[in-house]
């Protein structure tokens, strides 16, 4: 799987997936033991509270689309050694399984038609490591990652990270351009830009009234009925 290296122009469309909560549901609580990790090294680094930790969490995460990028620009914090103690150091060996299911899926998409894609906001390893254990890590020609290792990085949802993605794909067509994520920020962001985006909701949230409907799923299965053009098979 390639990896933030351009690609040769290619006609087909290109898939972009988000990973984390994407790939895997909600429910398997990955985003929690980040959290505290997130929070303890907040702690850490910068000597405050833990409530101080996970205020100012928060609103990092909330200004930016990720709290490693305010703790860059106002604290000078080294980003590797962030990803290194929070992101790498998540158990995911003990949580993430292969999914039969997800490969299924991939597996049925027409790829004379449309190229798998990953969109992430963490870093290389995590990403890899994500859908190596989901088993699906071979389904992807690509990954897009948010490079902690760069002197300026860029992330889901601003604008550049979007076209960051499109160059590394090789596609220089909005209109082929295809996304899912559950961020309601980055589907929001990825739509206005042009993208065809779909916003992936769990079970318990509620449709948002300002997006279209049609473009909420519950499941990724549902894909087959929105883009039925670039599976080999109906649901």
């Amino acid at each position: 799987m390639a990896t933030s290296n351009p690609a040769p122009a290619d006609k087909r469309a290109v898939f972009f997936f988000d990973i984390d909560n994407c790939l895997y549901p909600k429910s398997l609580r990955i985003h929690n033991h980040m959290s505290v990790l997130i929070d303890k090294y907040f702690e850490t680094h910068l000597g405050i509270s833990q409530a101080e930790a996970y205020e100012l969490h928060m609103k990092y995460y909330t200004q930016y689309g990720l709290a490693i990028e305010g703790l860059v620009r106002h604290h000078k914090v080294d980003p590797l050694d962030y990803n290194q103690k929070v992101d790498d150091a998540l158990p995911l060996e003990d949580i993430i399984k292969p999914n039969p299911t997800l490969r299924k899926l991939l597996e049925d998409l027409d790829t004379d038609k449309v190229r798998p894609w990953l969109l992430t906001n963490a870093y290389v390893t995590h990403g890899r490591r994500v859908v190596k254990l989901l088993g699906v890590d071979d389904l992807f020609e690509g990954l897009t990652y948010c490079d902690y290792g760069a002197e300026k990085f860029v992330c889901k949802p601003s604008t550049e990270m979007f076209m960051k993605a499109m160059q590394e794909a090789g596609v220089d067509d909005i209109k082929s351009c295809y996304f899912v994520d559950d961020s309601a920020l980055n589907v929001k962001a990825a739509r206005a830009l042009g993208w065809s985006s779909v916003h992936l909701l769990e079970d318990a949230e509620p449709k948002h009234a300002d997006e279209p409907r049609e473009m909420q799923i519950r499941d990724l299965e549902d894909l087959r009925n929105i883009f039925p053009q670039f599976f080999k098979s109906s649901s």
